[in-house]
């Protein structure tokens, strides 16, 4: 109904209005993986299913986006050598696996009429979970929500492994066991289930999974962070490439959503990188962790107008997605045109 609204065919199918609400929603989410660390596609997806995309194309349609983006940020944390090949290789089997149960899950509930409707419940759930404990950490200065900036001027062996993964690394001792970088001996079992898990989560909801494998790597399995990051990039390219092949070849994946998104979030990227060395990232967080809130609201408004038959629900539901990814994005822009400003005063009154 809300796509009505928004013109005919153009570029691939795609409405010039469309069009450039794709590249500039690319362009906000652009900004906050590069200075987060975390893609977008959890607030593409549920983007696309309050526009009235069918839940096969708006979930395929992320897991391409997904894809176009791990693939530029896994070569920048090659060249830091944060990435862990032999996981990688691990994770890759387990999360085929889980990405096509996930994706046969999808178009079961399509086939019943359910999936456009489950899918947004998920994300209801799943948006509020990650948003709640990003904001807490983030109020108790614990670093939480996204990637420690500072991760690559430590030395792998200073990082302490969470009690957790002691734990589960004393517990499970089913061979093979296999011996990751930074010293961390684990079950290859572990690491099978965590990749299944996060697999199935990326074939059903068409999200990279990287904020909830990452936060597994680190609490299950032991891995340092920079090497969990790197690695989940690396894992997220094959889980991206092969969810993005499977939808499309179901006809789930549109180039005319995809490659605007593609663009604006490469110019994004860049910016939000570039803050990342200017910018202190714990009071960002806050934002960040009420805009994932803010997004389980507004799917689960989207989602009842949609079973109403409301538009303006649905139009509500789609500007507060948008409005909140936009608002964080700008806090971050007006952070780093501000830190620059003091530091360029500084300078100047240096020289005097």
């Amino acid at each position: 109904m809300l796509s009505s609204l928004l013109g005919g065919a153009g570029f691939l199918g795609t409405s010039p209005e469309m069009l450039a609400l794709f590249v500039g929603f690319g362009l906000v989410v652009g900004v906050l993986f590069g200075f987060f660390g975390m893609g977008g596609s959890f607030l593409v997806t549920p983007a696309l299913l309050m526009l009235d995309y069918p839940a096969p194309v708006a979930v395929g349609s992320g897991m391409a986006f997904v894809f176009g983006t791990a693939v530029i940020a896994t070569l920048k944390h090659h060249d830091l050598g944060q990435v862990d090949y032999k996981l990688g290789a691990i994770m890759i089997t387990g999360t085929t696996i889980g990405i096509e149960v996930g994706r046969a899950s999808v178009y079961y509930l399509e086939s019943l009429g359910l999936a456009g409707g489950v899918i947004s419940v998920a994300y209801v759930v799943l948006l509020g979970g990650v948003g709640a404990m990003v904001t807490r950490d983030a109020l108790r200065g614990d670093g939480g929500g996204g990637v420690d900036h500072e991760a690559a001027d430590k030395d792998l062996s200073e990082y302490e492994i969470p009690e957790v993964a002691k734990t589960i690394q004393r517990t499970v001792r089913v061979p093979p066991m296999v011996t990751l970088r930074g010293d961390v001996r684990v079950s290859a079992w572990v690491i099978t289930a965590v990749a299944f898990a996060t697999g199935v989560l990326s074939g059903f909801l068409g999200v990279g999974g990287g904020f909830i494998r990452m936060p597994a790597m680190i609490y299950a399995i032991g891995v340092p962070v920079p090497v969990a990051v790197g690695t989940d990039l690396f894992e997220i390219v094959f889980s991206g490439g092969i969810g993005s092949y499977l939808y499309g070849q179901g006809g789930g994946v549109n180039l005319g959503i995809v490659v605007p998104l593609l663009f604006g979030s490469a110019l994004g990227a860049r910016v939000g990188s570039a803050a990342t060395a200017i910018v202190d990232a714990d009071g960002i967080k806050v934002y960040f962790g009420g805009m994932l809130l803010i997004g389980a609201v507004a799917v689960g408004i989207g989602e009842v107008g949609s079973f109403l038959g409301n538009p303006t629900l649905e139009l509500v539901g789609l500007v507060l997605v948008i409005g909140a990814a936009v608002v964080v994005a700008a806090a971050i822009l007006y952070t780093t045109v501000t830190s620059l400003r003091q530091t360029r005063r500084q300078t100047v009154t240096a020289a005097d």
